[in-house]
């Protein structure tokens, strides 16, 4: 059976698709991108500051699901410019510490001019 995830403490999808989708006792989360919910606006300007933004939307989603960093499985991660991978990989290692696997691309570009999505598969 699947489950589609939402919730006011994360953007809203800004296409036809789910925040996130819960499938047995996994959950699959779309990208999220440095959106402030309450705002509806991307606020942060610089990496550090949206990928906290970021991880404060992807923690909402997987909430909502009924899960959490500690039960990720597998991260994608897109930068904008891999010359912010430090920056962002140190603030990344403060939200996942259990290391899930991952990948970590740089992207062209990346949904209105952010410098950062990541989207999580984790258990429920």
């Amino acid at each position: 059976m699947i489950k589609k995830i939402a919730t006011d403490k994360a953007p809203g999808a800004i296409g036809p698709y789910s925040q996130a989708i819960v499938f047995g006792n996994l959950v699959f989360t779309s990208g999220q991108i440095a959106i402030n919910p309450a705002t509806g606006n991307v606020e942060e300007t610089t990496i550090e500051g949206q990928t906290i933004q970021v991880m404060k939307n992807l923690g909402a989603v997987l909430k909502e699901a009924g899960s959490s960093f500690d039960k990720a499985i597998k991260t994608t991660c897109f930068l904008a410019d891999m010359a912010d991978f430090g920056a962002f990989n140190s603030i990344y290692g403060e939200y996942f510490t259990g290391k899930p696997a991952r990948s970590c691309v740089a992207a062209k570009a990346l949904p209105k001019g952010v410098l950062v999505e990541v989207e999580v598969i984790a258990e429920v």
